[in-house]
């Protein structure tokens, strides 16, 4: 990027965030040995003011903002987005002046009706790291003995990837809100059981080979994590949420919310393997400083980006196999001598 056509504030904005950045742990992306895969809910990601400066009518999101959201997404490989509108201005100038060429966009359609709130799913991904294998799709719950279930309110996406030689599925979500907490159950136990009955079971029993690796990802609206009937909801089928996410709020409020999650099946058909390394990145105070976080939100977000890196080098595995050593032990080439 031209920095130098920044505006002076902007910049300063940039270099608060990427102190947060640093404090946030995330790793530097290295050619052949990670992937970073990240999940944003973008508020209401629509429509653009295509200036510098304030708009003093609406949409809020200018072109400051966009480079904000963009140095952040450029931390990822690949991002999984959610509240991506039925107006992709804002996200085809983000790709377009911001993120540059290199950089793709896989973009589902329109929730239709009501409670579909015209939102679409995007993935945006690094094509110098990480390439589409082919599956794309959104979910559609089949039907029952007794008729059709009901639908998503949002159409979950599901689309493959593969960075280097590792393979792996991404399915994102944004699970309904609805007027109480109670009522977002249904839909979560849907998804969760649709995610290890259908997808989980196809790739476990040989069926399909196009699912491996399957991450489920995005804002289910889980208000807390641990002894939380949501949550409950969204794990009991197995989805485990790795330790380095189980605290973390992924909101900007005063007030802890863990609405977005990165979750994951446990087992011999999941071969990816996370460094322990995952987190969020908190710009909320780093960007528009002074300015109340209701104020940025619709400017920025009011969720938190969530990520998790994975290790992509498999040559000590190999070596190990070679020499008959385990991997799994805290220094597994001790025995080789110097």
């Amino acid at each position: 990027m031209d920095y130098s056509r920044y505006p002076t504030a902007l910049v300063e904005d940039i270099v608060r965030l990427r102190r947060r950045i640093a404090r946030a742990g995330l790793p530097p992306r290295r050619t052949d040995a990670n992937v970073v895969v990240g999940t944003w809910n973008l508020q209401k990601f629509g429509a653009l003011y295509p200036g510098w400066e304030e708009n003093p009518a609406s949409p809020k999101r200018n072109l400051r903002c966009l480079a904000v959201i963009a140095e952040v997404v450029r931390c990822f490989d690949v991002v999984a987005l959610q509240e991506v509108q039925r107006e992709t201005t804002a996200l085809r100038v983000l790709m377009e002046q911001f993120l540059g060429p290199h950089w793709a966009v896989l973009l589902s359609d329109v929730s239709a009706g009501e409670k579909g709130n015209s939102e679409r799913l995007a993935y945006l991904y690094d094509t110098r790291r990480v390439v589409l294998s082919g599956l794309s799709g959104e979910i559609v719950l089949p039907p029952l003995p007794e008729g059709f279930p009901e639908q998503f309110d949002r159409t979950p996406y599901i689309a493959g990837f593969r960075a280097g030689q590792e393979h792996f599925t991404l399915l994102t979500a944004h699970i309904r809100y609805g007027d109480l907490p109670a009522q977002r159950i249904p839909e979560l136990r849907r998804f969760a059981g649709y995610t290890a009955r259908e997808l989980r079971a196809r790739a476990k029993s040989g069926q399909s080979r196009e699912e491996p690796n399957l991450l489920v990802l995005g804002d289910f609206n889980i208000d807390r994590r641990q002894g939380n009937p949501l949550f409950d909801a969204f794990v009991e089928t197995g989805l485990w949420v790795p330790e380095a996410l189980q605290s973390v709020s992924t909101t900007t409020g005063a007030v802890a919310r863990h609405y977005d999650q990165i979750a994951w099946f446990q087992g011999d058909d999941f071969g990816l393997r996370p460094t322990g390394r995952a987190g969020t990145v908190d710009f909320a105070g780093a960007v528009y400083k002074g300015m109340a976080q209701s104020r940025v939100s619709p400017r920025i977000s009011d969720h938190l980006p969530l990520w998790v890196e994975f290790a992509t080098d498999r040559s000590e595995e190999a070596m190990a196999r070679v020499l008959g050593l385990d991997i799994d032990r805290p220094d597994p080439f001790a025995a080789v001598p110097d």
